[in-house]
């Protein structure tokens, strides 16, 4: 099981549980010590829900909702002058400020109109987290060559771009951090909506 992907991981086997794959509870098991083992944010709220989902814990008291947390986290470590947004609760869209301001100017939403028991607004936190985790990430990188070149290339403005330009000379690496960025996005998103008391679900199916 990779250790870099557990949040990605424990999302797949909710669904396979949800859906009586065979296999599905012990592999569960296996990710719940392991999210319990690695600890970072969002893994004992993920472990929570597979222990739930497998009968070896107690239902989250946290309200389901369908919100995609790639979307959620993308919400969340914007652009602190432009960024934030909103959740509609009876859908789990992520909306954008950019896309609400929009259609505010059309004239499809009145702000003065807007339902407080339908929204959950998000404030942009800003990009504080995601330049720790190139930091961390740079503490797993083995070859020392290359960590020194990570740690200048994130250093002053432009870091971002840069670290990005020098880790894609190696390829493996460049596999191996979006897996760890996106777990790591992926699980402060989860912390963040069980603080405002949801957990991510499954979309409603659909008839077909």
């Amino acid at each position: 099981m990779d250790k870099d992907s557990l949040q990605l991981v424990g999302d797949g086997l909710l669904s396979a549980l949800a859906q009586g794959v065979d296999g599905a509870k012990e592999l569960a098991t296996q990710c719940i010590g392991a999210l319990r083992e690695r600890g970072w944010v969002g893994d004992d709220d993920l472990a929570d829900h597979l222990a739930s989902a497998i009968g070896e814990g107690p239902t989250p008291m946290l309200r389901p909702l369908p919100v995609p947390l790639d979307e959620l986290a993308i919400l969340l470590e914007g652009d602190v002058l432009s960024g934030g947004g909103r959740i509609d609760l009876e859908t789990g869209e992520v909306w954008h400020r950019a896309a609400i301001e929009y259609e505010q100017e059309i004239g499809n939403e009145n702000p003065e109109d807007e339902d407080p028991d339908r929204w959950l607004y998000v404030d942009c936190e800003g990009s504080n987290d995601a330049y720790r985790d190139m930091e961390w990430f740079i503490g797993t990188v083995s070859d020392p060559d290359r960590a020194d070149r990570l740690w200048i290339a994130i250093q002053g403005r432009g870091a971002f771009r840069r670290f990005k330009d020098v880790l894609s000379r190696w390829p493996s690496e460049v596999d191996r951090w979006y897996a760890f960025s996106e777990d790591r996005q992926r699980g402060r998103a989860r912390s963040w909506l069980a603080a405002m008391g949801y957990r991510p679900s499954p979309p409603p199916k659909t008839p077909g």
